[in-house]
């Protein structure tokens, strides 16, 4: 491959990463609008937002520094693309696309798109205790957010319909969470050391989604 050839494929791959930031936004507004509870919930799901890290990290066969690079630069622009998405199609205010809640969603879009971003790359290459590790990190958030969805709603102040759709969304974050570790992990024992190291990753990302202030 000649350096003119490495030079477009950077280009593409790059060009990939924004037009995916720009889909993943604009695609979770409208499922917010369009599907009905609780997959409505799973649209708008943070941890839905790291495994999209995940994958670009997964599809890039980059290093650790590019597939983190990547990771972020797909969650930065999805954050502003769901806002501009909102300015136009609900007539928010164009304010919101630099607010305290919208830097706050690109500083967690900065962090979880960088270490997802390496699992991705990771997943797929590495010392085996780390390829499992890896395999694990989709998984494992969606079990951190599903275990933070129970918890949120056995806490008192929620009606019936918040907990029955918080309850769903979980159980469906928890058989998602199973199935990425089954379909990513290319042996059986990487399944299996994978769904070990989810469990506890779990426990790691619920405590992270509590101090974050999401368990309340």
């Amino acid at each position: 491959m000649t350096t003119v050839d490495r030079e477009v494929q950077r280009r593409h791959r790059v060009l990939t990463v924004v037009a995916g930031g720009v889909l993943l936004g604009v695609v979770d507004l409208l499922l917010q609008l369009g599907l009905p509870y609780p997959w409505a919930n799973l649209a708008n799901s943070s941890a839905v937002w790291a495994v999209g890290a995940f994958a670009i990290g997964w599809w890039l066969r980059a290093d650790w520094r590019r597939s983190a690079f990547a990771g972020i630069v797909l969650l930065v622009v999805a954050v502003e693309a769901y806002y501009v998405a909102a300015v136009v199609l609900l007539d928010d205010s164009a304010q919101n696309l630099w607010s305290p809640t919208t830097l706050m969603w690109l500083f967690f879009g900065v962090l979880a798109g960088a270490l997802f971003g390496v699992a991705g790359g990771l997943s797929r290459y590495g010392q085996p205790w780390v390829r499992a590790i890896a395999v694990a990190m989709p998984g494992a958030v969606l079990l951190a957010e599903a275990a933070m969805l129970f918890h949120r709603s056995a806490q008192p102040g929620h009606d019936s319909h918040y907990r029955t759709d918080s309850l769903q969304t979980a159980v469906i974050e928890v058989v998602l969470g199973a199935a990425l570790i089954l379909v990513v992990g290319r042996t059986n024992r990487v399944r299996l050391q994978a769904l070990a190291a989810a469990t506890a990753l779990a426990v790691l990302g619920f405590a992270a989604y509590t101090i974050a202030g999401f368990g309340s």
